[in-house]
């Protein structure tokens, strides 16, 4: 049986169809067997409909509170059989509680080589501006373990993406995006995944 991968998203999703199209390439041994949105209007969610994976929407809003937030997403992965969980885009910050019941079972890529311009606060183009601001010739992206510190697990994978002259937080986005987070992200899930899948059949 391939390992069981729950996809998290908030947005449009071109890193959850990078997993998607490394899956049908067979580049990905494992299954993509749910994505899970934290936004009903997520892009990512018709992305998933499209692919044949099934979808499921959970909002704090609706669940009143992030630990009953957290709680209906356990709930939704142990019904799924959920091994493995990739974090592409989610816009929300999982506490210690939930991390720690998945511990080298959460992956998630951040658009910069951490420890720089990482953590509380960095996320979407912020990232890159803050890059462009400090003045820094090299950026990139990188997966990582997710523990209960914003970005702060251990890291799995990193490349690195050449700032140009005349980059703007947009293009360099989009160039992090394409050479790094849409490469790295699929190998990464790949990596982890083969492993599960190993340890599983010991």
């Amino acid at each position: 049986m391939k390992t069981k991968i729950a996809v998290l998203v908030s947005g449009g999703g071109t890193n959850l169809q990078a997993l998607i199209d490394a899956q049908g390439k067979t580049l990905l041994s494992g299954q993509i067997a749910l994505v899970v949105s934290n936004n009903p209007d997520a892009y990512a969610l018709e992305r998933a409909k499209q692919a044949g994976i099934p979808t499921a929407v959970v909002t704090k809003k609706a669940c009143g509170s992030q630990a009953a937030f957290e709680d209906r997403l356990k709930s939704l992965l142990n019904e799924h059989g959920i091994e493995l969980i990739v974090l592409a885009g989610f816009m929300t910050i999982l506490t210690g509680s939930f991390t720690s019941a998945y511990p080298k079972r959460i992956l998630n890529v951040h658009p910069s080589l951490i420890p720089s311009f990482c953590g509380a606060g960095f996320y979407g183009l912020r990232v890159h501006q803050a890059a462009l601001d400090y003045g820094v010739k090299v950026t990139g992206a990188t997966v990582h373990y997710v523990n209960e510190i914003p970005d702060g697990g251990e890291i799995i994978a990193q490349k690195a993406v050449y700032i140009e002259p005349g980059d703007t937080p947009e293009t360099l986005q989009r160039r992090v995006m394409e050479q790094a987070e849409w490469v790295l992200l699929p190998q990464a899930a790949e990596l982890v995944s083969a492993g599960l899948l190993a340890a599983r059949d010991k």
